[in-house]
């Protein structure tokens, strides 16, 4: 038998500098221990960005590390205080199942938070039992990695844990811990939080510290708080963007899940679009639609007004300068949301160059998408001057003119066709996790205990540009794009 490993002998260099803000920002906590930890899922190349021992960590003795059961030396487990607007409503959060170990140092410097989610019940847990299940806790791994795969700013997935115990939700189903890796964790609600205390001292604290974490740049601002708003505003927009490029519908986009780091958190009830209709829903909670594909955009709009009013007390001293400030950045997000989206849609079209028309080709070709029900990937994929796609419908008069028109603006740009072709595939992937077959891999890992198909989903995802070597299954839109497929949170 092998020796257990040694969590401070598999490269663990931990800080907490979170645990330098005022106490009021988090409460101390330690993971529940579990009865029969096994890691289900580890991330090796993750693992050696991290600058951890991968090999040490791959050992089965090393989930307790995963479980909770083993805290690795230097680390300081908390549990972060924040509140948030979930659908709309203000409500005082914190993490309920969520516990962090601290902050890894990579060997170039740069910090990283570690955390445990469904590591147990915490001072924020709202009698809730702090324990996740292990079907949501691989969907996030799944997913968040295959996020990363697509170029898009995300947390991500160092490992999956299984607890040899049960969490009961609607029936008992199989624990599990996710220790999930992100450039940090302070949100939105993290601000609304110490605001809503009228904890000013606190507030300021914060907004020095995510400058300083992840605004560098902004450092020798003559106002933090609202250069910090600007940056946030500018990685917000490109993010969603990001998430319309790829068909990403995130699902519940409240204040708690928006990181001011730019990055995607939260991976409960999301899922991508087939068909391609803005009005797109499939989150079981979401019964108003609030978090539709198309109405992504303007709620992150919503949410950074959350955050303005948030610091509208750190602004400026005079509240009407502060307000006024706090609207002439607000005012911009239309100009900087249009600005990702048009880059975005002509790197999809091939384009390089920039004519006034773009949009409108842009829009025409989603509006005829809409009405013929076109699967989103797969037609931005698949267009080609002397290839019209979707098969069947590519002699529909309006697909038949928009084409033409698109063949033209081409013909207008110096590139020649074969770069446009990069171009557009450099935008849109050739596989994406699509909803069905994540589910049927994770049905068989849950019900079946067989991680096949989901290691097999994993490495088709971990080159996602790229159609060599991928099933067809993947490559090919599903033949019903409505058939009710709906997503639960997992809490």
């Amino acid at each position: 038998m092998m020796p257990p490993v040694n969590p401070s002998s598999a490269g663990w260099r931990f800080d907490n500098s979170y645990v330098r803000l005022p106490e009021v920002c988090f409460s101390r906590v330690k993971p529940t221990p579990v009865g029969q930890p096994n890691t289900v899922l580890f991330n090796r190349d993750l693992a050696r960005s991290l600058g951890l021992d991968a090999e040490a960590l791959a050992d089965e003795s090393a989930s307790g590390v995963f479980s909770g059961n083993v805290l690795p030396a230097g680390s300081e487990p908390i549990a972060q205080a924040y509140a948030g607007h979930q659908f709309g409503n203000f409500t005082r959060l914190g993490d309920g199942r969520a516990i962090l170990l601290g902050e890894q140092i990579t060997p170039a410097g740069t910090r990283f938070d570690i955390q445990l989610k469904g590591a147990g019940p915490t001072l924020y847990s709202r009698s809730g039992d702090g324990r996740a299940a292990l079907g949501p806790m691989l969907r996030e791994y799944v997913v968040s990695e295959a996020m990363h795969a697509l170029g898009i700013p995300t947390t991500r997935s160092l490992a999956v844990a299984s607890t040899g115990e049960p969490v009961f939700r609607d029936r008992p189903l199989p624990g599990a811990v996710l220790t999930r890796v992100a450039a940090s964790h302070i949100r939105v609600g993290t601000f609304e939080y110490l605001s809503a205390l009228g904890d000013h001292g606190a507030l300021r604290a914060l907004v020095n510290f995510t400058v300083a974490r992840h605004f560098p740049e902004i450092v020798d601002s003559p106002n933090l708080p609202l250069a910090l708003l600007a940056g946030v505003l500018e990685r917000q927009a490109s993010l969603v963007v990001a998430w319309l490029r790829v068909g990403f519908v995130h699902g519940v986009m409240n204040t708690d899940n928006m990181a001011l780091s730019g990055e995607t958190i939260d991976y409960g009830p999301c899922a991508f679009l087939d068909a391609y209709d803005p009005a797109t829903v499939f989150s079981s909670i979401d019964r108003g639609g609030r978090y539709a594909f198309a109405r992504q955009p303007p709620i992150v709009a919503w949410n950074l007004s959350r955050l303005a009013e948030a610091l509208l007390p750190v602004l400026d001293p005079d509240p009407t300068r502060s307000a006024e400030q706090a609207e002439g950045i607000l005012a911009t997000y239309p100009e900087v949301f249009g600005r990702h989206w048009l880059t975005m849609m002509r790197g999809k079209l091939g384009l390089f160059t920039e004519e006034i028309e773009d949009t409108a080709l842009a829009d025409d070709l989603l509006q005829w998408m809409q009405r013929h029900q076109a699967d989103y990937t797969h037609t931005f994929r698949k267009l080609a001057p002397n290839y019209p796609v979707p098969t069947g419908k590519s002699a529909e008069p309006g697909f038949t003119e928009w084409h033409q028109r698109w063949t033209d603006r081409l013909a207008r740009q110096p590139q020649p066709l074969a770069e446009a072709t990069a171009r557009r595939h450099a935008h849109t992937p050739a596989v994406i996790p699509r909803n069905r077959q994540v589910e049927e891999a994770l049905e068989l890992a849950v019900e079946g205990r067989d991680l096949s198909a989901v290691n097999r989903l994993l490495a088709a995802l971990a080159n996602p540009y790229d159609e060599a070597g991928k099933p067809p299954e993947l490559l090919t839109p599903p033949e019903s794009c409505h058939d009710g497929y709906c997503t639960f949170c997992g809490t």
